[in-house]
């Protein structure tokens, strides 16, 4: 089974060029649906079907119907026209190490994708929003507080998608489920944040280039655990 996944494998390499891999990424795609195809906390199985015409990964069973797609979990940030000021500092080499590993598996995540009530999904929301940027442990954040019934930035949306989060019954389950542990404290209760984090007060996007440094190597390490993690979990099936 380990032999299905390399997480040191960059998903650009097999997307045509200015593509974005979490939509033509066929290796991307086969990896998630490897990966997360397996039992649910509550030990019914999560079957994910790639077949389906309209749909990046679907599921239906008696727990429910679901398409999801992929997403990028490690956000780089050096395309931002507004963050040029600080990614010109750094060596391209160094960039583009940076995007590299956001572009493994460990810097994948899948979240629903159709849309309810023609409302944003989850991949437009915690892209458009000032507060989160599209950054996933801020995201996790979010999501830790839709468990505990706590208002986020991210609130409506993860609302409107309460049928898959109960999926996983509870924090601990999803953040098991999706092999994040990495990204959270040893007892499930705070999130290892890759920038000073203030109650959602405190700019989503580094500023100087000491917080980008930092956010990098914050960001670098977790997609590097999470590999790690990963390969743990194919070779014990």
């Amino acid at each position: 089974m380990e032999q299905l996944i390399d997480v040191t494998f960059d998903f650009r390499r097999d997307t045509p060029k200015d593509k974005d891999p979490d939509i033509y990424s066929k290796t991307l795609r086969r990896y998630h649906k490897v990966l997360w195809s397996k039992p649910l906390p509550s030990g019914a199985l999560f079957t994910l079907d790639d077949s389906k015409s309209d749909a990046y990964l679907y599921h239906k069973s008696e727990v429910g119907e679901f398409y999801l797609s992929s997403d990028s979990a490690i956000h780089t940030f050096s395309k931002w026209k507004r963050m040029a000021h600080i990614i010109q500092q750094l060596d391209e080499s160094e960039v583009e190490a940076f995007r590299c590993i956001g572009y493994t598996m460990g810097g994948m995540i899948i979240f629903p994708s159709k849309k309810i009530d023609g409302k944003s999904t989850i991949n437009g929301a915690r892209g458009f929003s000032s507060l989160i940027r599209d950054r996933i442990d801020l995201t996790l954040e979010c999501i830790r507080r839709y468990y505990l019934k706590q208002s986020s930035p991210l609130s409506d949306v993860l609302n409107r998608y309460t049928e898959f989060f109960d999926l996983f019954g509870e924090f601990n389950g999803y953040v098991d489920f999706f092999l994040l542990q990495d990204m959270v404290s040893e007892d499930y209760s705070t999130i290892n944040f890759f920038m000073h984090f203030d109650d959602f007060k405190t700019s989503a996007v580094p500023t100087n280039l000491d917080e980008y440094l930092s956010y990098k190597a914050q960001a670098i390490n977790f997609a590097i655990l999470r590999n790690k993690r990963i390969l743990q979990s194919v070779q014990k099936r």
